[in-house]
């Protein structure tokens, strides 16, 4: 009995630790793919969390734009990851988010619009009914608003 408990305690140690091990390796090649794979124009976040975009590469290093006209020189290593562009090349994916995007901006407007037709009795003097008004406030009257505070 003593002898197939010493293996079998080896396999239920050994086992989890060997499935570790691989996964490590699958997030490992998937980051250095995703460093290889960075091109000029990608905007790119740096393992110290510094944002920016890149202007120039090299076998070892990447040029990254960090501001306007101030451009900083980083080892490939150091890319955590690369941040999606908002410059409007759109692919189909894209496209069918800002479809998405504009019908839950419809679906604003009209809840939007059901405010507003709540906050008019509530513009007219009249409570809701609750009790409480229901006010909408411009930029410039919260401002003024809180000057007065």
């Amino acid at each position: 009995m003593a002898n197939l408990l010493f293996p079998l305690l080896l396999v239920v140690l050994l086992v989890p630790m060997f499935l570790g091990v691989r996964r490590q390796k699958r997030e490992a090649q998937k980051v250095a793919d995703m460093q290889e794979g960075v091109k000029v124009g990608d905007s790119v976040t740096t393992t110290s969390g510094l944002y920016g975009t890149v202007v120039d590469l090299d076998d070892e290093t990447v040029d990254l734009e960090i501001a306007e006209d101030v451009v900083t020189t980083w080892l490939r290593a150091a890319i955590r990851d690369v941040r999606p562009t908002s410059d409007g090349s759109a692919d189909s994916a894209d496209s069918d988010d800002a479809e998405t995007a504009g019908a839950e901006a419809g679906e604003v407007a009209e809840v939007a619009a059901d405010t507003e037709a709540a906050a008019t009795p509530a513009a007219n003097g009249s409570s809701g009914t609750n009790g409480s008004a229901l006010v909408e406030e411009s930029v410039e009257d919260t401002a003024a608003r809180l000057r007065k505070d």
